[in-house]
């Protein structure tokens, strides 16, 4: 990837949405009886026929504390609690499952958290046959989880591939000792390591590893021997985040000493620095923060258009319906987002009383659909055709997006995207700033001036 300066990533390093959904989450709005009752009504309508289905599910339970974490979370030593949560997980599967066409097929299953490796093997073998039981996967269902290599033994590993599992994404953030403690989050090497070779070992062998820079007492020098050890385990992709500093919406991040945390200058070099290092070691930087080797599907998938996003992140699947499970699920079907209650509690006497465990919904508008088109072009697909977009839409690109052309205008004379031939096309520097990219079509937040809900983009 050609250099982008210091400057140059300083000066659009601003508070924007990540865009793993548009509208964003900022834009739902609280359910009232006749949201919930009209979203009845449109899954049954839309489930008249069959469709390809997504399943989130959101583990919440965690042991302990990481003291960057923003997740929707449940800090909690007892594992039986997992036996009541999964009680109403089948409630709500129950909920879903006879709304849904019988001939529509699940072609991709996420477990999240929270700690979906909090739940005991038993629990995690109950959940897959509950899932099981109610929907229908097949040989190629992509399932993916989530594990803390903490608190993960070579039982779950197993356990996890009898029910089907055949990716795992491992959070490690950073190896080294020192950082580790300065974020509450000892996690030796060596244990990575295990959990790594139990996955090859049982057939998984679609494995991710999260890191984070920006993170108190990480140099540039410490982070680089973070890449060196992850590197030596072969992953098939990465995701390197940048840590988001925002205690006034996530105050466990109050307990980190600020004094301890890199400079803009330093955490931007380690952004550099992955970028560089994991592109000369057979990585291909795939856009934002995510990395795939060339051989493996991400990497396919951008080079044939298929790319997607949803709210995990970048993936292969295009166009499934997305129904997530748990206290602060979000789903996506058709024109509907909605999100249950982030409350465990209200999660649960939600469904007691035979209620929705939904919270918040949006429907989306005609213009909410065609930005979340554009929008998403930009994000998967590096770029979008003017002739595209209005045969889809019936519009005039030029006149509709005026004010998006002319605030992509910057970002065109620093060279991070062309504008020609009725296209628009990210450049190979301009991968680092496709939220910035983005950010021009978004109504929402032009219309408010003001991103501070949201982190830094860069």
């Amino acid at each position: 990837m050609e250099d982008v300066s210091l400057d140059l990533i300083k000066k659009y390093n601003v508070q924007g949405p990540r865009y793993t959904s548009y509208p964003t989450a900022v834009q739902f709005q609280e359910a009232n009886e006749d949201d919930i009752v009209s979203l009845h009504q449109y899954l049954v309508e839309r489930n008249a026929d069959p469709h390809p289905i997504s399943l989130y599910f959101h583990i919440p339970f965690c042991f302990s504390l990481c003291w960057y974490c923003g997740c929707t979370k449940v800090i909690t030593k007892d594992q039986d609690r997992g036996d009541l949560y999964l009680d109403y997980l089948e409630k709500e599967m129950d909920q879903v499952a006879e709304m849904l066409h019988t001939d529509s097929e699940v072609v991709q299953i996420h477990f999240g958290g929270g700690t979906p490796t909090f739940l005991k093997p038993d629990q995690l073998q109950r959940l897959g046959k509950a899932i099981h039981s109610r929907f229908n996967l097949t040989d190629q269902t992509e399932f993916g989880v989530e594990i803390d290599p903490r608190k993960c033994t070579q039982e779950h590993i197993q356990t996890l591939a009898d029910i089907g599992c055949n990716r795992a994404s491992l959070g490690v953030q950073d190896t080294n000792e020192k950082v580790q403690k300065a974020i509450h989050r000892i996690q030796p090497f060596e244990q990575t390591q295990q959990v790594t070779k139990w996955l090859r070992e049982s057939g998984i062998n679609s494995i991710n590893f999260d890191l984070i820079y920006g993170l108190p007492l990480q140099t540039l020098k410490t982070f680089r021997k973070t890449m060196d050890d992850v590197i030596s385990l072969v992953p098939d992709r990465l995701a390197v985040y940048s840590y988001a500093h925002i205690p006034s919406m996530m105050p466990a991040q109050k307990l980190l000493n600020e004094e301890d945390m890199p400079s803009t200058d330093e955490k931007l070099s380690m952004l550099q620095l992955s970028i560089s290092y994991l592109t000369d070691n057979g990585y291909r930087f795939i856009g934002m923060d995510h990395f795939s080797r060339e051989d493996e599907e991400l990497s396919q998938a951008m080079d044939d258009g298929t790319l997607q996003r949803n709210f995990q992140g970048y993936s292969t699947l295009a166009g499934a319906d997305l129904y997530a499970f748990g206290m602060s699920g979000i789903s996506n079907v058709g024109n509907y987002y909605w999100q249950n209650t982030k409350e465990l509690g209200d999660y649960y006497n939600l469904l007691d009383n035979n209620e929705s465990p939904v919270a918040k919904v949006l429907q989306l508008c005609k213009d909410d659909r065609l930005r979340h088109h554009v929008i998403m072009r930009i994000m998967c697909k590096m770029g979008l055709s003017f002739n595209e977009i209005e045969e889809k839409w019936g519009i005039v690109f030029e006149d509709y997006f005026s004010s998006s052309l002319e605030r992509l205008s910057e970002l065109q004379a620093d060279g991070f995207v062309e504008v020609s031939n009725n296209k628009i096309t990210i450049t190979e520097r301009g991968r680092l700033f496709l939220r910035n990219v983005a950010m021009c079509f978004d109504k929402y937040l032009n219309r408010k001036k003001s991103a501070r809900s949201f982190s830094k983009t860069v």
